[in-house]
C-alpha cells in the first residue's frame, strides 16, 4: 500500500501549458503517473505531447475521472485555481506554488476541511510513492520502492537522504513534502498518522527545520506510535529572527528554536542524526531492530 496516491490516481495538472507545467507533466508522464488531462483557462481544445488540456477542471472530473491535482499556477491565481478544484471534487491537492497569499492560503485550507480534501502545500515538491506515482518537483531517480516512510519540510535535503537509502538498498514506501510556506495543508502528525496506519510502511524518517511548532506537535504523535522514527533537523546554527530559505524557518519569540525541536523529538524516542548522511545508518539500526 502506499498514502495518498497511487499507480490508479487519476492527475490533472493546473497550469499545465506554462513553461514549468508542461515540463514537469512530462516528467510526471515518463514516471509513469496517470496524468489525464491538464488545465489552462482559455487553452481548452489543445493538447501537450497527445494530453488533452481544458478550461476547467470540472470538465476534467466529468470526462476523465480525475481524483488528484497539481497546481504549476502563479502565486497571486493560485487560491482561485485551489477553490476550483475543490469545488470540482478534487480529493487530493498538491501545490508547487511558492509565496501564496498567507489569508488566500487559509481560505483554501479551511474549504479542503469542509470538502474532506487533503492539500499537500503550498510551496511542496510534491508526493511520490516510488515505482507508482509521482505528483510533484522531486528527482525521479532518488528514489526506490520501498518500506521508509518520509516526511519533510525541506525538499533539497530529502531529496539527498532519499538517495543516500537508495544507494544503500532502502526504499521508500511513500514520501510527502508538507510545504514551506508560512500556511500549509498538512503536518507532520497528519502524515505521521497516516504512515503509522499503513502496512507498507515499516520505519519513517521525518526531515524538519527551524521555525514554528510542526516538530514538537510531532513529538507527542511519536510517542504513541508503534514505528521507529528516524529525524534529522535543518538550522542548527541560525540566529534567531531571520528567516532561513523558508517562509516558515525563522526562530520567533522563543518558538521554533533548533534545541527545542531536537529536545522534544529525543523525548519521544526519536533517533536524530547529526548531519543528513547519518540518516542512513540510523535506519538501518531500526529495521534490524524491529524485525521479530
Amino acid at each position: 500500500m502506499t498514502i495518498l496516491i497511487d499507480e490508479k490516481t487519476r492527475v490533472v495538472v493546473q497550469g499545465a501549458t506554462g513553461n514549468q507545467g508542461r515540463f514537469q507533466t512530462l516528467r510526471m508522464v515518463e514516471y509513469g503517473t496517470r496524468v489525464v488531462a491538464g488545465v489552462s483557462p482559455g487553452k481548452g481544445g489543445t493538447a501537450i505531447e497527445g494530453i488533452p488540456v481544458y478550461d476547467t477542471v470540472e470538465e476534467v472530473v466529468q470526462r476523465h475521472g480525475a481524483n488528484a491535482s497539481i497546481l504549476f499556477v502563479p502565486a497571486p491565481l493560485a487560491r482561485d485555481a485551489c477553490l476550483e478544484a475543490l469545488e470540482a471534487g478534487i480529493d487530493v491537492i498538491v501545490i508547487i506554488t511558492e509565496g501564496i497569499p498567507v489569508h488566500d492560503a487559509m481560505e483554501v485550507m479551511a474549504f479542503a476541511r469542509i470538502q474532506g480534501a487533503t492539500v499537500v502545500g503550498p510551496n511542496t515538491f510534491g508526493v511520490i510513492s516510488p515505482g507508482r506515482c509521482k505528483l510533484g518537483i522531486m528527482p525521479a531517480p532518488a528514489y526506490l520502492p520501498g518500506t521508509v516512510g518520509m516526511v519533510a519540510r525541506s525538499g533539497t535535503l530529502s531529496y539527498e537522504i532519499a538517495a543516500a537509502l537508495s544507494a544503500a538498498g532502502i526504499g521508500q514506501s511513500t514520501v510527502v513534502g508538507l510545504g514551506g510556506d508560512r500556511v500549509v495543508g498538512l503536518s507532520f502528525a497528519d502524515v505521521l498518522r497516516r504512515l503509522e496506519a499503513d502496512p507498507a510502511t515499516r520505519a519513517i524518517v521525518l526531515v524538519g527545520e527551524i521555525g514554528g511548532s510542526a516538530e514538537e506537535e510531532a513529538a507527542e504523535f511519536i510517542k504513541g506510535m508503534t514505528k521507529p522514527v528516524v529525524a534529522y533537523l535543518a538550522g542548527r546554527s541560525a540566529p534567531p529572527g531571520k528567516r532561513m530559505g523558508h517562509a516558515g524557518a525563522i526562530i520567533e519569540r522563543g518558538r521554533g528554536s533548533f534545541d527545542g525541536k531536537v529536545q522534544a523529538l529525543a523525548g519521544a524516542g526519536v533517533a536524530i542524526a547529526r548531519l543528513p548522511w547519518e540518516v542512513t545508518g540510523l535506519v538501518q539500526e531500526s529495521l534490524a531492530a524491529s524485525c521479530p
